[in-house]
């Protein structure tokens, strides 16, 4: 089985050549399930000057017969915030393409396909289609077009006039690739090709986007790019392990004050339960003898106790600091109380 360049190399060195369009063509005639025609790639964000970018991000922006904007993008390292950046990338072209005055209707139909490297966020499968729909709050109908809109706009839905999404979660692939998209799916995450691949765009990929058909000078710049994303990584996951780390450290110190919280939040419970076992709650206290092992803590008790009695309902009390008769134990309480 030989071994093809990957995608995102090949996106940013060849497929933006005309002669190569039929790659893009063949992987979104199989993801949007009709045969798709790129007649122009147009100028986007693709080379990044920023170093983390050159290696995590590349991008195109394609047109099609119908005039459709089709935004691919690869990302190689996790964005907390990708949703998001799916939604600002549709936007701005929407915004981009329509000139000022023009009709609404002018507004162009936006594609975003997103080829993704890392697990975002938490779902079974690894190819996600989204769209917008209007359903009715009380009989859950769908709005629908119009026949003079249908007309109009020459679509048949709602959703077509909307910007659409796909996601490709790559590395979420782990079985036979048996359909098409499957196939693509499985190029794009191992840079392999199975003998008995049929998917549009890949006969070409097989020709045009072998490693071994490259120059010496093109597969050192190529290589460079793989260990660049696996530095990229390394250093990503490294960050991710020390920070987790830290995270634990924090979490262990978090946890011995939350411990003392609840410690304090059970004498409260315990408090309440001994008074209702014997007939009587905290709003029949009449007296409070607190016996305190250290006047340092004096501080956290008070506002413990503001907290277990509202003002206005705090019964006398005396607090005493003494030594205990078993070591370790920081209060004792004895409590003066009416039954109800």
């Amino acid at each position: 089985m030989a071994n093809y360049i990957r995608f995102d190399w090949a996106m940013k060195r060849l497929l933006r050549n005309k002669a190569n369009f039929s790659v893009l063509e063949g992987l979104l005639t199989t993801l949007l399930g009709e045969n798709i025609t790129i007649r122009d790639l147009l100028e986007s964000e693709s080379n990044q000057e920023e170093e983390f970018d050159k290696y995590n991000r590349v991008d195109m922006l394609a047109v099609n017969s119908r005039g459709e904007l089709i935004l691919i993008e690869v990302q190689n390292n996790n964005e907390y915030a990708y949703f998001q950046r799916m939604l600002f990338g549709t936007s701005k072209l929407v915004t981009q393409y329509i000139n000022r005055g023009e009709s609404y209707e002018k507004v162009r139909k936006v594609y975003s396909v997103n080829i993704v490297y890392f697990s975002l966020g938490h779902g079974k499968d690894f190819v996600y289609h989204g769209k917008t729909e209007f359903r009715g709050i009380h009989e859950n109908d769908l709005l629908e077009l119009t026949p003079f809109q249908r007309q109009t706009f020459n679509v048949d839905e709602v959703s077509q006039l909307y910007p659409e999404y796909y996601i490709l979660k790559v590395n979420d692939f782990n079985k036979v690739a048996k359909t098409p998209l499957e196939e693509w799916i499985y190029y794009l995450n191992t840079g392999n090709i199975s003998d008995t691949a049929h998917a549009p765009g890949l006969a070409e990929v097989r020709e045009r986007l072998k490693v071994d058909n490259m120059t010496q000078g093109e597969r050192d710049a190529y290589y460079r790019h793989l260990d660049n994303i696996v530095i990229l990584r390394d250093n990503i996951y490294t960050e991710r392990a020390e920070g987790r780390e830290e995270g634990r450290a924090e979490g262990r110190a978090e946890g011995r004050a939350e411990g003392r919280a609840e410690g304090r939040n059970s004498i409260a419970k315990l408090m309440d339960k001994l008074l209702e076992e014997n007939g009587s709650n905290k709003e029949h206290i009449l007296f409070v003898t607190l016996y305190l092992s250290d006047a340092a803590n004096f501080d956290g008790m008070n506002a413990e106790w503001d907290t277990w009695l509202p003002e206005g309902k705090r019964p006398a009390r005396a607090c005493i600091v003494t030594g205990m008769a078993v070591p370790g134990i920081l209060l004792e309480v004895v409590v003066t109380a009416a039954k109800k």
